[in-house]
């Protein structure tokens, strides 16, 4: 039987799941409380950018920027993606 949690957390059945699953409390509260109220269903995986290949040279440069990869000026198109897939 699931607990009631209080007023602070909207769906008690899924908090429950996700703190057995070893998730903080703080984090649990959060995602039980968005999956319990419509207008904030937590998002799919993944955003909305297209994939590397379909970037330009300069784009993906610019994002290897933006994560300090090294040798990026260095980089063709393909070793960039590369790059930023690896992290």
């Amino acid at each position: 039987m699931t607990k009631d949690h209080g007023p602070s957390i909207k769906d008690d059945e899924t908090y429950e799941a996700l703190r057995e699953d070893g998730a903080s409390k703080e984090k649990a509260a959060r995602i039980a409380n968005a999956q319990a109220a419509p207008e904030q269903s937590p998002g799919k995986a993944g955003g909305n950018s297209p994939p590397y290949e379909a970037w330009s040279k300069d784009a993906l440069y610019e994002r290897a920027q933006e994560l300090g990869i090294e040798g990026r000026s260095d980089m063709a198109k393909d070793a960039l993606i590369a790059a930023l897939r690896a992290g």
